[in-house]
């Protein structure tokens, strides 16, 4: 007698194919950041990649600036990129620490996201004058996180909100144009959760509500989510589940959707990890290790922190890598301290540091933090898609979607090989067996390097008469990356 277990281990493809429904990616574009289409993996990998450090972008040595400027947003709007931050100092001594000024709220802004200046706005007082780039002092200028406002429905005069926190919890900010802001009300509109770190919101355009994450501790420093329809009255926040597993404390959390494809949320937080830093200064400088021993004598075990990568399809459960996204590096004057790699909150497209190849997306981090007079925010770059690929070696990969639906004529992929190294696409049905023409002797070597190739086989790029139709499609790998996919 066969046992219902043996039985179902005997269940070809065909009969899996007529019990579950195909994933209708539509004419998204899909990163591989999860396993969410892929369903047969042979000799292929999921790879993380890393953002390439490139010049600094900002000194904050002003002085209403400081060590600890910090909880930075940079988001495009139109022809400018606009970057608020918090204003803030703090001096370390053997008997603790002191701020020597109010911590306020920044901005900057720039026509390339590469060169950057601080207009002076005279809008806040500093020490007697009002020749500085302040937008905002008193409650939430800690943690002051703002964004542009894409619900349809959002009067003119909201068009930019922030959250940040007060006595309490979150308050909620709004402005007309991004410099000029007040209070939506005069009470808290979250107030479970600790929010001792930058905590944010956005609306979500695929599901047409705000969502917001912030700070709470569970088992240490960790995230909590809501969902709100106009920005003032929050569900009860979850706490966020991740795969396969939360590993360390999580400082910031930096969540956004993909700017190019939305119904993906990307998270770079900030891991918290404590490694005995009092011991690895001894490997620094002789200069800087003496200037921070205060510090560190009052602070046995200082935490080290650095960048990390997580993504969700539905904002509450996230899968992260235990790998970091932006390491440290070699030792510089900062980089391995507390408050250092901290990633800025935002993605932007910027042109190329080389000449003529495409944009690429730029992230700041945090350098030098918590050591000095001033601190310093680095760029880094990263290709457009590129945060994680299909990757196979030279000896040759495949892997095979899910049954999904599209709509569209063309397969277009992200991709890159080298000089010896191609990519090949089948198209099969749902059962897996190959379309007539889709095979992959039908489908030339694509190889180079491109953002945007269109895929050919033997009877063209047309594959508009399999529109609709449940669909898999296999991919054979060597020595190459595979960042996205789209229909077109």
């Amino acid at each position: 007698m066969i046992s219902v277990a043996s039985a179902m281990l005997t269940l070809s493809r065909d009969a899996i194919a007529q019990t579950v429904s195909p994933i209708d990616i539509g004419n998204r574009l899909e990163l591989f950041v999860d396993d969410y289409l892929i369903d047969e993996i042979a000799g292929s990998t999921r790879r993380l990649h890393h953002p390439q450090p490139q010049e600094v972008a900002c000194v904050h040595d002003n002085p209403w600036e400081g060590s600890t400027c910090g909880y930075k947003t940079v988001f495009q709007d139109g022809n400018l990129y606009r970057m608020y931050y918090r204003g803030s100092h703090v001096i370390y001594t053997t008997e603790g620490f002191d701020d020597p000024h109010p911590q306020v709220v920044c901005y900057a802004e720039s026509r390339d996201g590469i060169h950057w200046t601080k207009p002076e706005l005279g809008l806040i007082a500093f020490d007697g004058g009002k020749q500085n780039n302040i937008i905002w002092e008193g409650v939430g200028s800690h943690n002051f996180a703002p964004f542009k406002d894409e619900n349809p429905d959002c009067s003119p005069d909201e068009k930019y909100k922030a959250l940040g926190s007060g006595e309490g919890g979150l308050y909620a900010f709004k402005s007309a144009d991004g410099i000029h802001w007040s209070l939506m009300k005069d009470e808290p509109v979250i107030t479970k959760g600790a929010f001792d770190s930058q905590n944010l919101a956005f609306w979500d355009t695929v599901r047409g509500e705000y969502r917001e994450y912030h700070r709470d501790f569970r088992e240490g420093r960790d995230i909590r989510t809501g969902t709100s329809k106009d920005f003032l009255n929050w569900s009860d926040p979850e706490w966020l589940e991740y795969s396969p597993g939360r590993g360390s404390e999580l400082y910031t959390n930096q969540i956004i959707p993909y700017y190019r494809a939305p119904h993906i949320f990307l998270g770079f937080p900030t891991r918290y990890t404590d490694r005995g830093w009092a011991e690895s200064t001894k490997a620094l400088p002789q200069l800087e290790y003496r200037r921070l021993r205060g510090y560190v004598s009052q602070r046995e075990g200082t935490a080290v922190t650095d960048g990390m990568f997580m993504s969700s399809r539905d904002g509450g459960h996230f899968n992260i890598w235990p790998e970091s996204f932006i390491r440290p590096g070699l030792r510089l004057r900062g980089n391995w301290f507390y408050g250092d790699n901290y990633q800025n909150w935002g993605l932007v497209e910027t042109k190329s540091h080389i000449d003529g190849a495409p944009d690429e997306i730029s992230i700041y981090a945090s350098e030098d933090s918590h050591q000095g007079d001033d601190c310093r925010w680095r760029r880094y770059t990263l290709r457009i898609d590129g945060f994680v690929s299909m990757q196979a070696p030279l000896s040759g990969g495949e892997f095979v979607t899910k049954p999904l639906t599209f709509k569209g004529n063309q397969l277009v992929i992200n991709f890159s090989t080298s000089a010896v190294g191609s990519i090949q696409v089948e198209v099969q049905d749902a059962s897996g067996d190959t379309i007539p023409g889709c095979g992959l002797e039908d489908c030339p070597e694509v190889f180079g390097d491109d953002l945007e190739r269109i895929v050919t086989w033997k009877n063209g790029t047309d594959v508009s008469q399999l529109s609709g139709q449940p669909i898999r499609l296999r991919f054979l790998l060597k020595d190459a990356d595979l960042y996205s996919i789209q229909f077109s």
